[in-house]
């Protein structure tokens, strides 16, 4: 890539990534011209990698269970949240939808992202 410009197709992404890849074994000075084309380039693949190569996000329960495990938190521990023990696990089995307030408290108490938990309420309304 000659003059950076907004990436259009296969080719110019791979022609910048391989670009690209020779800054990352040679790092350039930073506030350079060089470092300026590196961060350029990087942005410009950032945007075509958004726009083309889009990543869901993960399964609500998936994204529940994986925030235990990073805790080491076990279903009991998940109560505060959702509610008794049985409903815990009727969630985290799928057995029963989670609620908005379930998942104001998950994502405000674990962090879990509230756009990775809300997919299912969405997906429960489409169906």
């Amino acid at each position: 890539m000659k003059d950076l410009k907004p990436i259009r197709n296969e080719s110019e992404y791979r022609a910048a990534l391989a670009e690209a890849s020779i800054y990352f074994d040679n790092e350039p000075e930073f506030e350079t011209k060089k470092a300026d084309r590196f961060e350029i380039l990087l942005m410009l693949i950032e945007a075509y990698e958004a726009k083309h190569f889009r990543i869901s996000p993960p399964d609500p329960i998936e994204a529940i269970k994986f925030r235990m495990e990073q805790a080491g938190l076990k279903p009991k521990d998940l109560q505060p949240m959702i509610g008794g023990l049985n409903r815990v696990y009727e969630i985290l089995n799928r057995k029963r939808p989670l609620t908005l307030k379930m998942i104001w408290k998950l994502h405000s108490m674990l962090g879990i992202p509230a756009e990775s938990l809300i997919r299912q309420v969405d997906e429960l309304h489409a169906a």
